[in-house]
């Protein structure tokens, strides 16, 4: 596949050597074309068949007016929302009493295909093989309304050697902004994460909605 990656961060960085390994074509781009070698504009032109928005949330919008999004010019395209929106120095959302990120984005792209992914794995998890624990492949929850989209990150999630999950539709996207909010808390507390949810297969983990 052609991938565009918008932001020259850890995550963007780490995901688009690990994609390039896998045999994709993967154009990343930054702020300043004099550290990555390409601009905003290069990216958007170069993933035809998916686009990372991998720059802090509150820059995302301007990313995406940069490169013509309100115009119309990622109508079509598959976009990648990996923004958790924090307000900076804390762990509380930016968004909150608002619309999520993600339809603040679809809203900035019309006619693009936006699906969040890539919100609960630090850059680091990417760095090295497949990220896989205790013999299970990490979960990638995807939140988005399109089909063809959602199968294209899915591919995309799998070539990293990790597992796609299904979260929903795009609506989900808020609870998985959340969510991540809340987890990068309790990693900040040094907390194992992993231990908060039992696994699936645990007969006593699977509560009736409604029921506690």
């Amino acid at each position: 596949m052609r991938i565009g990656i918008l932001g020259s961060g850890g995550l963007g960085t780490a995901l688009a050597a690990r994609w390039t390994a896998a045999g994709h074509d993967v154009l990343t781009s930054g702020r300043d074309p004099r550290r990555t070698g390409h601009g905003f504009a290069d990216a958007a032109a170069h993933g035809t068949d998916a686009l990372l928005l991998a720059v802090p949330d509150h820059a995302a919008l301007a990313v995406l007016d940069a490169v013509g999004a309100g115009g119309g010019a990622l109508a079509g395209r598959t976009v990648i929302d990996c923004t958790v929106p924090l307000v900076p120095g804390t762990l509380t959302l930016s968004t909150a009493g608002g619309p999520p990120m993600a339809a603040r984005i679809a809203a900035a792209a019309p006619g693009a295909h936006v699906v969040k992914a890539f919100t609960f794995a630090p850059a680091a998890v990417w760095t090295g093989g497949p990220p896989v624990f205790d013999g299970d492949p990490l979960g990638v929850p995807l939140c988005g309304d399109d089909p063809g989209a959602l199968a294209t990150v899915g591919r995309l999630v799998a070539d990293l050697g990790a597992a796609p999950v299904p979260g929903g539709g795009l609506e989900r996207a808020a609870l998985a902004e959340a969510a991540s909010a809340f987890m990068i808390g309790l990693w900040a507390a040094g907390a194992d994460a992993r231990t908060v949810l039992p696994r699936a297969d645990a007969e006593a983990a699977r509560p009736t909605l409604g029921r506690r």
